[in-house]
């Protein structure tokens, strides 16, 4: 069947099973409001809810109290309402620290692995004086959660570090924004742990290097991390430890607080960023949101597409016999620091496909320089040095570089003599391209590197140039390996702008997802002639703080991108190879999808945004010409404006550029074929007369002249007749609408891509 016909004949069978599930059990409607959460909650965590905690102002200043259920509430953490908390962190007398997980009774952040103890002190006499009522409260609660009494943590055995002011969401309903006061707590002899399992589901003592092993692979077995904690491990925590162990706590006193993102960059221990395709949560430093199974499943389209391409063997590609082992390295290295761009490069002809491959390696060892802004101490101009002469080791055959990056990528430094002499085998007229694009993007990095980044780049020009940069000459390369390859015209070289434009739309969607993992690691590009139309600072809508003004913001960011997309549309129409336009085409649908996620969505600013593997699986086959690339484009500019607030700033600007963008698709777009519709339809016919034929075959069953809704097979078939009814009813007259449009004019067009749109048939 084609996959439309499949798509019905699925469809039926998941209505009529959704019918069945309902008959049989009445689900209970979960809970919708803060009183119905709070009923079925824990007694005893429902009468700490109504503990009085300390308010503050932005400076922790006390200016009253309020329970911990309102203070918790998103819709008052929205409004501004912040708290004082503390975090513990104890470690036993060989150095090891001790983790909690948290209970499932909790009512925020339940089943989540944090510290040894989070909490907060009351607005009561003993815990409202600044550091020593934290560690008052944190004496109380350790003996609450994890049964140490008193006698065993006695004062002096806690050191004050900082204060973070941080907000993060537990879910629609429960957050924190709080001051949280950091302790380190070191008793004079280990304490005996009780855990109490209302507060703690369970403890462990970890060493540094199993803390950095677990938490790293925390999401691939399922383990909840704290946010809170997530972030203190890989920016702050082993700096701590480590001085812990040689005295030199006292260093990192200080009573400044530290907002969001940037308390990392004061303690001088900002960890080394991945470059793009590395990033989304790949280091653990914020969370990934994905859909869960039970949504990709629903989306039986993308199930079957994603079965397909599993079963076809798409994407092996294998290499040639009489490869050297130098190839055979940069390709094994190819698959490791990135699968994606891995699949797509090897589907190139093949002396493209060498050649490529070698750019894109030595563009990735070039950006793993730029990235660690640890390896070097500090010592900008040596970084700008490597940056500006890392085109020149191309020619050096033994050439390496140690102690720069991590896992693959430092991998890839330290063995890149093998990329090198692969360099030195491809003919001439493609090493001149890598050697020019690595040359340029490396000055252009060393421009950037010794910039403050912490708050963006200045201007929107400024942003661009960046962009242009590290993705701008991308394009211009690849464009120059296409036309000197003879598989596309030198015009396509010669569109420099179009090369520019299209890496741009790939490079500002990449920026965009990755808001929250950039801010946090310091080196943040969204620029300030955009985010200061709303706020005083981009970390203000770090973790979902000022909702209202993040989402104007993140929806600015967006429109900029869109205006990009025509322009890889007319780049894309210029080429004439099917793998060229394949390797090309992949990356922008993967682009304008994500778009489409992340436009309006307020988990950008909590984590990163991914869009659907079954959904990336479906777009990747069905992008292998220009008319399939329109189709794709026109449908996720239409979500884009279905979704844009009545009351969005940029409203206008958004709409033009999807204008402009449906205009490029439909004026070059062919009217629609609906062949496959007409064979589709008669399917649903037939499916039809047969449902009918079978009940009319049990009628004499029946106490009457209506199906039982007592039997299964009467419901089940019911419920499949009113399907397929309402099938032919919405889809039956879409082939005879479509005989009567016009495809000379555009207005045509545009009816005829609309009617094909909307039957399904894009």
């Amino acid at each position: 069947m084609d996959t439309l016909e499949a798509r019905i004949a699925l469809s039926v069978v998941a209505v009529v099973a959704a019918a069945l599930f309902f008959r049989r059990r009445n689900r209970r409607k979960a809970p919708t409001s803060v009183e119905e959460i709070m009923a079925g909650a824990d007694p005893e965590q429902i009468r700490m809810m109504a503990e009085d905690v300390i308010l503050l102002d932005n400076e922790d200043n006390v200016i009253g109290h309020g329970s911990k259920k309102d203070t918790h509430l998103n819709v008052n953490i929205e409004k501004g309402m912040l708290h004082r908390a503390f975090s513990v962190f104890m470690f036993d007398t060989k150095g090891r620290l001790l983790l909690q997980k948290r209970s499932s009774d909790k009512i925020t952040f339940p089943s989540y692995w944090a510290n040894t103890c989070c909490s907060h002190p009351l607005y009561m006499e003993s815990e409202l004086d600044g550091v020593d009522g934290v560690k008052n409260a944190a004496r109380r609660k350790l003996e609450q959660e994890l049964g140490i009494t008193p006698d065993q943590v006695p004062l002096d055995s806690f050191q004050f570090l900082t204060r973070v002011h941080y907000q993060a969401r537990s879910d629609e309903v429960w957050g924190e924004h709080e001051i949280d006061y950091i302790l380190i707590c070191t008793p004079p002899k280990d304490p005996v742990v009780r855990r109490n399992p209302n507060e703690v589901a369970e403890t462990r003592y970890f060493t540094p290097t199993e803390l950095r092993e677990w938490v790293d692979g925390a999401d691939g077995r399922g383990d909840l991390v704290s946010p809170w904690f997530r972030i203190i491990e890989r920016t702050l925590l082993h700096t701590w430890w480590a001085s812990m162990e040689d005295g030199t706590l006292e260093e990192h006193v200080d009573d400044k607080i530290h907002r969001a993102g940037d308390f990392d960059k004061a303690a001088g221990t900002a960890p080394s960023v991945g470059d793009a395709s590395k990033k989304q949560g790949a280091y653990g430093k914020v969370v990934t949101h994905k859909e869960s199974v039970l949504s990709q499943l629903s989306h039986v389209d993308e199930v079957v597409a994603a079965l397909r391409y599993k079963l076809s063997g798409a994407g092996k590609s294998r290499l040639p016999a009489d490869a050297d082992d130098d190839y055979r390295f940069c390709e094994e290295m190819l698959c490791k620091v990135s699968r994606s761009f891995a699949a797509v490069i090897q589907g190139l002809p093949e002396e493209l496909r060498k050649s490529t491959c070698v750019f894109y390696l030595a563009l990735r060892g070039l950006d793993t320089v730029e990235d660690d802004v640890g390896a070097f101490d500090g010592d900008v101009p040596t970084k700008q040095r490597h940056l500006r002469d890392f085109y020149l080791h191309l020619d050096e055959a033994d050439w390496h570089m140690e102690g720069v990056g991590e896992g693959d990528e430092r991998a890839l430094l330290e063995a890149f003599g093998g990329v090198a002499r692969t360099f030195q085998a491809l003919p001439e007229e493609y090493a001149d391209v890598v050697r020019d694009i690595t040359r340029r993007m490396g000055e252009g990095m060393a421009r950037f590197v010794d910039r403050d980044l912490t708050q963006g780049t200045t201007d929107v020009a400024d942003y661009d140039l960046y962009c242009h940069y590290v993705a701008g000459l991308v394009g211009e390369g690849l464009s120059a390996l296409f036309a000197r390859s003879g598989h596309e015209d030198a015009s396509v070289a010669a569109q420099k702008q179009l090369s520019n434009d299209m890496g741009l739309f790939l490079q500002k969607t990449n920026i965009i997802r990755d808001y929250l993992e950039d801010f946090v690691d310091g080196r943040a590009f969204w620029p300030r002639e955009i985010w200061r139309h709303y706020a005083d600072d981009l970390g203000a809508f770090a973790h979902g703080a000022n909702a209202r003004d993040g989402l104007a913001c993140l929806n600015h960011m967006v429109t900029d991108a869109l205006e990009h997309a025509p322009a890889c549309l007319r780049y894309m129409a210029q080429l004439k190879d099917p793998q060229v336009f394949a390797f090309c085409a992949v990356p922008q649908v993967m682009a304008i999808a994500t778009l489409d996620k992340v436009y309006n969505n307020g988990d950008v600013f909590t984590g990163v945004v991914k869009i659907r593997k079954g959904l990336a699986v479906k777009l990747m086959t069905q992008a292998k010409d220009q008319q399939a690339l329109y189709r794709i484009f026109l449908r996720f500019a239409r979500s884009v404006r279905a979704q844009v607030p009545a009351d969005d700033p940029n409203a206008e600007r958004t709409f033009a550029a999807v204008d402009a963008l449906e205009e490029e698709c439909l004026s070059h777009m062919d009217a629609p074929r609906l062949d496959h519709l007409v064979r589709a339809n008669w399917v649903a016919f037939g499916m039809l007369f047969a449902l009918l034929y079978f009940l009319f075959q049990r009628r004499d069953r029946w106490e009457g002249n209506l199906p039982r809704i007592t039997n299964s097979v009467d419901v089940a078939a019911v419920a499949a007749v009113t399907a397929v009814t309402l099938y032919l009813l919405a889809f039956c007259g879409v082939p005879m609408t479509n005989g009567i449009v016009s495809e000379k004019s555009l207005e045509g067009r545009r009816h005829a891509a609309t009617v094909g749109y909307r039957s399904g048939a894009f």
